[in-house]
């Protein structure tokens, strides 16, 4: 991989610039006055707002696309090795960087809090980061959603600390040099990858041992599924659960330990008690994480979710019925992904019963293409 200078880069162009990580740097790089470029295989309201901010949007992928006095191509990890933009920047030796690549370049320059875990990376991360804005750190983020109040995945702050949702799909969040890192938790999640629980705790393990002797691990370590990444790890562990935590805005008991772990980081990095309270008690969630969406003419309300796990399921609709006890809850759910359906198939089964009727649509395929041994049938079948 080139070395590159991110402070001597004036033209870079970005490979899936709809994404919700990848935009997240776009706009990064257009706020430090470099001149943005990127392309997407369908245009979206993100990219519609970064054409609007001054980013040249292609919609496609062509050759062409390319500047050719480019100093940069980051890509999403979803481009494939073949893509015409990647295959033409490598053959005019434009430096190129993934997007979880081009993380761990930014996070060597700043002091990383780094949010991990199964589920629950998105929320904690944005409750933390509206902790930091609280607290006058003057924070740089960057999250796996739209922030409420900034309505932006991205936050471009001057102050010391840069505060990253981490992914563990095919190990990318190893790129990152967190001095605080944070695992809300570890679940059997991207086993198309990682094949056992264990592979992926072995994962977590690697990233934890990454942080630093003075630095900080935040998790529950009495968590059977999580104990085995904190063999030999250096850096002080600090148990989340141990926090108080205020009165919050969103429900559920998922969202309490979420709020557990944004709270114990923020005190780890010197943030006062009460004020990360202030900021908690005020965090109405993020785009796509138990949003309310509004009334149906007949009353209905209507919230979304982006939950794609049994795990993620079971405590969603567990706080939708503490949150509505005698309420009729309708689930329109779509399984993402054939393999994580086929090989979850057994607990996906069992994660919906505080529903009263279940709408199935057909499997998202995302990244993956289908091979008739999976479908939406199969889970229908093992509910009723």
């Amino acid at each position: 991989m080139n070395k590159i200078n991110p402070h001597r880069l004036k033209k870079v162009h970005f490979i899936g610039i709809g994404g919700i990580g990848v935009s997240a740097l776009a706009r990064m790089m257009l706020l430090e006055g470099k001149k943005v470029s990127g392309s997407d295989a369908t245009l979206s309201e993100i990219t519609a707002e970064l054409s609007v901010r001054g980013v040249t949007i292609h919609e496609g992928h062509d050759r062409v696309h390319v500047p050719r006095e480019c100093d940069l191509v980051v890509y999403s990890p979803a481009v494939r090795g073949n893509n015409p933009e990647l295959l033409f920047a490598r053959e005019l030796g434009i430096p190129t960087y993934s997007y979880p690549e081009m993380l761990g370049r930014i996070s060597k320059g700043k002091k990383t809090i780094a949010i991990s875990g199964s589920h629950g990376k998105t929320t904690t991360t944005a409750m933390l980061a509206e902790v930091f804005v609280h607290a006058k750190k003057d924070p740089t983020v960057v999250v796996g959603s739209v922030l409420g109040k900034q309505k932006s995945n991205f936050i471009g702050g001057k102050g010391k600390y840069f505060i990253v949702e981490a992914c563990e799909y095919r190990r990318s969040f190893l790129h990152l040099s967190p001095y605080i890192l944070v695992i809300t938790n570890i679940d059997n999640d991207h086993l198309d990858y990682y094949g056992t629980l264990r592979n992926v705790q072995k994962a977590f393990n690697e990233l934890a041992r990454k942080v630093p002797k003075n630095g900080y691990v935040v998790c529950n370590p009495k968590d059977k599924k999580t104990k085995p990444a904190l063999v030999g790890v250096r850096a002080r562990v600090i148990d989340y659960t141990h926090e108080r935590v205020p009165e919050l805005p969103v429900p559920g008991e998922h969202n309490r330990m979420n709020a557990g772990a944004a709270r114990a980081a923020a005190r780890a990095a010197g943030v006062f008690a009460k004020d990360a309270d202030v900021a908690l008690r005020k965090f109405h969630g993020t785009w796509r994480r138990f949003e309310y969406k509004g009334k149906m003419k007949n009353g209905a309300m209507v919230y979304d979710d982006y939950a794609h796990h049994p795990t993620e399921i079971r405590a969603t609709l567990a706080a939708l019925r503490g949150e509505y006890p005698q309420k009729r809850i309708i689930v329109a759910f779509q399984p993402h992904l054939y393999s994580r359906t086929r090989l979850l198939l057994k607990d996906f089964a069992k994660s919906f019963k505080d529903a009263d009727l279940i709408i199935l649509a057909d499997i998202y395929a995302a990244r993956e293409i289908g091979d008739g041994t999976i479908h939406s049938r199969d889970l229908a079948t093992r509910i009723g």
